[in-house]
């Protein structure tokens, strides 16, 4: 591949998470899902919530389905700048590109079922209302803690670049990826709760990790560019006529 090539689709991944996170935030507000109702709501108000942003609702996932896709490039070219760090594809490259290419799963499995439950709420009870929409907080608060990893190894690649002055993934990126990981695991305890900090709206459940969350998807692309940069300043030096591996 040349050179010129190699960078320019490099940048047009990384722009991809701007992408994502612009998208993703405007779906949400669409469809009236931040901050998400209460745990404890009736079953009769989840049905007036429903049918009061079923249009809401339904435009979200469409967006999210549009937007989604845009995630494989942006953790690709992640995992190819990790790869510079560890000389090679090593075990923090892979950890971020497979949990990675699971991530959006995360978002369209239960997206898919709460559209479901918004797509003709007339017709179902309120009781199976009420799990449909208890199954989408569930899996979407819950399944978040299993990518602890996925920000951990890119945490970690701050700390180990040890062959350059000035390490591709600054030191400040590692420990917000660290404090990131770290927020993200009291997801796992909305199944044990209805209400409180550990509730699927609860301040270490949802509001903390969400918080950083939003620092951590503005930074990424951010460093992302500044090590495609440095890559492209690498190669400069490189014989014109040769290769760029990947």
């Amino acid at each position: 591949m040349k050179k010129d090539l190699h960078i320019r689709l490099q940048r047009v991944s990384a722009w991809c998470g701007v992408i994502l996170f612009v998208g993703f935030f405007a779906a949400f507000a669409v469809g009236h899902l931040t901050p998400p109702m209460s745990p404890t709501e009736s079953p009769d108000d989840i049905v007036a919530f429903l049918e009061d942003h079923r249009t809401g609702i339904l435009t979200c996932v469409a967006l999210m389905v549009l937007l989604v896709p845009f995630e494989y490039p942006y953790v690709v070219v992640t995992s190819m700048q990790l790869r510079r760090v560890e000389g090679g594809w090593g075990l923090l490259s892979m950890i971020q590109l497979t949990t990675g290419v699971v991530a959006p799963l995360g978002f369209f499995f239960p997206l898919a079922i709460l559209a479901a439950a918004a797509w003709r709420p007339e017709v179902h009870s309120a009781d199976v209302l009420t799990a449909m929409t208890d199954t989408f907080w569930l899996m979407f608060v819950g399944n978040a803690c299993i990518f602890v990893l996925q920000v951990w190894s890119i945490g970690y690649a701050a700390f180990i670049d040890h062959t350059r002055e000035k390490p591709l993934f600054p030191r400040w990126y590692g420990w917000l990826s660290m404090a990131l990981g770290v927020l993200l695991i009291p997801g796992a305890f909305v199944f044990l709760n209805k209400s409180g900090p550990l509730a699927w709206n609860g301040l270490l459940a949802y509001l903390l990790p969400s918080i950083a969350y939003v620092f951590w998807k503005i930074a990424t692309p951010y460093v992302l560019l500044k090590a495609i940069t440095n890559e492209e300043k690498e190669l400069a030096g490189k014989p014109e006529n040769e290769p760029v591996t990947v």
